[in-house]
């Protein structure tokens, strides 16, 4: 370009526009480490932050991204420097501007926060508008001409964004989607409905980045281009990294991607560039390519109707959902058993016990998820075997350790063909070492956004905003705390579940009748039926652990001092079951079912507890219900 820079978005009507390449990629290849925070090298290596920015200068870019991408409150603060958020992202912009001189432009880079916003995550959008914010204004300040948001796979998340940085400032915004091979986002929203969703929420250009190479990135762009009059952006990788002797390599030469350059421009792209393994080389491979080029005649837009929220399909009546679901509808009080999957391939112990306790006219087997890092099958197959076994109907428990949000999404949709409708969604807890020290949890969201999703299943949409066909029916369940701490945000997050899907709970091992009373008050406008969970106490020894052990269980004084008498006199199982069946009648008025558990697979336990229970289950009227 000349040497006068002229605004930025008539530039962009008079010419193809140059991005830069990888800034990450490009400080890693020259020797930065990848557990780095790159955003901060800004302050302590702004010269090697300043000679990448140089490099994509020389070979021919007419704009140049900050070192920013990671520079929110949210990540920084991983890496300890959350409180040097505005001076980050204020000197990235000053030495981005430094090397674009007066000719070139500067894009602050704003990428997502790393964790996930309503209705997915516990942070408010508000609260992501905030962040974003605070990123914009430093960076305006710093210099930059216009902002990048980029590689972002949460519509709702761009959204907020876009918002914060058009309350910052009047600069042109270029909002960029990242994508899978099949072209569509992350989160499965098709480049037609995302590119109509940026140009509506005022984005100058819609665009996608990052994730796939050029090949795939092309399909996206021709679909794009149907869909909106917005100018469109194509940054894509170098190709798919690979790992080699330890480094993470891109292997996409500078003209195979400049011939995709090409033909991003031929489909109707204004803004070309690259992202992740796209060096000095590919963008000057991209100049040449593109210097002879006329912007093509963009086609005719056509409209294309948004598959969002009102697509959504009508519910399926809550009592026709399950067995389970059919009872607590009618105020019948539940009775449940909690059986852990077997250990190994063999199942016929645990299936022998069920059909034990079964015997008792149990409305359903809950089955917990792993409870240790060991080799236990998943709840998800003993229910198909429970199912074989004359249609024994099962809870399933589903957490959010160790999955993210479309791989979760995918293993509800596979359970609910294989015949599975009653599930308990919870966050989970950290993987404990057990016999694999290396495990690590996942949680890219909690128990509230899981129920989101089961919710919009149960409405034929999916994560991504897309119609799905038929809905499931899956009869949602989520855990209560009434012993937790910090009781007034246990029940802050309980309405946030049952707002966002929940149609039962089930508590947490109960021992006082006290503190489920308080909670039951404290929930009873929200109206959905408590299942309680009792445990019948095998040792003093379980009733210590309990107590001290686990979040939100408390053991009153009195029980331990039962449990502690009852091990010296050598009768401890008798008084666990005898505590747990006192525990079963008080709480009849409060609850409107109860869970108990199989204490070390001891099943007669269970029994003893629930002994009698069935003649007496209409003896207490149930919580009144709104069904």
């Amino acid at each position: 370009m000349g040497s006068q820079r002229k605004p930025f978005l008539e530039f962009l009507e008079q010419s193809i526009v140059l991005f830069d390449g990888g800034i990450g990629t490009e400080l890693y290849r020259r020797g930065v480490f990848v557990n780095r925070c790159f955003d901060e090298l800004s302050l302590s290596s702004p010269e090697l932050v300043r000679q990448v920015h140089m490099a994509y200068a020389d070979v021919g870019a007419d704009v140049l991204e900050t070192n920013t991408f990671g520079a929110n409150r949210v990540k920084l603060t991983k890496y300890g420097f959350g409180e040097q958020t505005t001076a980050i992202n204020f000197e990235s912009a000053r030495i981005a501007r430094e090397a674009a001189g007066d000719s070139l432009y500067v894009a602050g880079a704003v990428g997502p926060l790393g964790i996930r916003i309503e209705p997915w995550g516990p942070t408010s959008i508000t609260e992501a508008e905030e962040f974003f914010r605070e990123q914009a204004e430093a960076l305006v300040r710093g210099g930059a001409n216009l902002f990048v948001l980029e590689t972002f796979s949460d519509l709702n998340e761009i959204a907020a964004a876009i918002r914060a940085a058009r309350s910052v400032s009047d600069v042109p915004i270029i909002a960029s989607m990242t994508i899978e091979d099949d072209g569509n986002s992350l989160e499965g929203t098709a480049p037609e409905v995302f590119a109509a969703k940026l140009d509506a929420w005022g984005a100058d250009v819609v665009g996608v980045n990052c994730s796939v190479g050029p090949a795939a990135m092309l399909t996206a762009v021709e679909r794009m281009a149907e869909a909106t009059r917005r100018k469109i952006s194509a940054m894509p990788n170098a190709g798919r990294p690979r790992n080699i002797d330890g480094r993470n390599l891109y292997l996409c030469s500078p003209e195979y991607v400049a011939s995709y350059a090409r033909r991003f421009i031929q489909a109707g792209a204004r803004v070309v560039g690259g992202c992740c393994g796209t060096t000095p080389d590919h963008i000057r491979a991209i100049r040449r390519a593109i210097r002879t080029m006329q912007p093509a005649v963009r086609r005719t837009v056509i409209t294309v109707p948004s598959p969002g929220p009102g697509r959504a399909v009508e519910e399926v009546r809550r009592a026709d959902k399950s067995g389970l679901a059919r009872a607590l509808v009618a105020g019948r009080f539940v009775v449940c058993v909690e059986v852990l999957p077997p250990k190994g391939c063999d199942a016929s112990e645990v299936l022998e016990g069920v059909r034990y306790v079964s015997e008792q006219e149990v409305d359903a087997i809950l089955i917990p998820e792993r409870p240790s890092a060991s080799a236990r099958m998943t709840p998800q197959a003993l229910a198909q075997l429970l199912m074989k076994q004359g249609g024994i109907e099962s809870i399933v428990e589903y957490g959010c350790r160790e999955r993210n949000l479309p791989g979760m999404q995918s293993d509800l949709l596979g359970a609910w063909v294989l015949g599975i409708r009653n599930l308990l969604l919870i966050t989970g807890d950290p993987a404990p070492a057990g016999q694999y020290p290396g495990a690590n949890g996942v949680f890219e969201v909690d128990a509230i956004g899981l129920t989101n999703m089961v919710h919009r299943l149960n409405r034929a949409i999916d994560i991504g905003g897309n119609a799905i066909g038929a809905p499931t029916a899956f009869h949602i369940g989520v855990r209560a705390k009434p012993g937790a701490s910090d009781l007034d945000r246990e029940i802050s997050r309980f309405e946030w579940k049952v707002d966002a899907g929940a149609e039962y709970a089930v508590t947490q091992p109960v021992f006082d009748v006290g503190l489920l009373e308080q909670f039951s008050r404290r929930i009873a406008h929200v109206k959905v039926p408590l299942i309680a969970s009792i445990v019948p106490l095998a040792s003093f020894r379980d009733a210590e652990f309990l107590n001290n052990e686990i979040p939100g269980v408390v053991v009153p004084e009195g029980v331990l001092e039962r449990m502690r008498r009852a091990e010296s006199e050598g009768h401890p199982q008798q008084e666990g079951i005898a505590i747990a069946r006192e525990l079963l009648g008080s709480l009849r008025g409060l609850v409107e079912g109860a869970l108990v558990s199989v204490p070390h697979g001891r099943y007669a336990s269970a029994i003893e507890v629930l002994d009698g229970l069935v003649e007496r289950r209409a003896a207490a009227p149930p919580r009144a219900l709104e069904s």
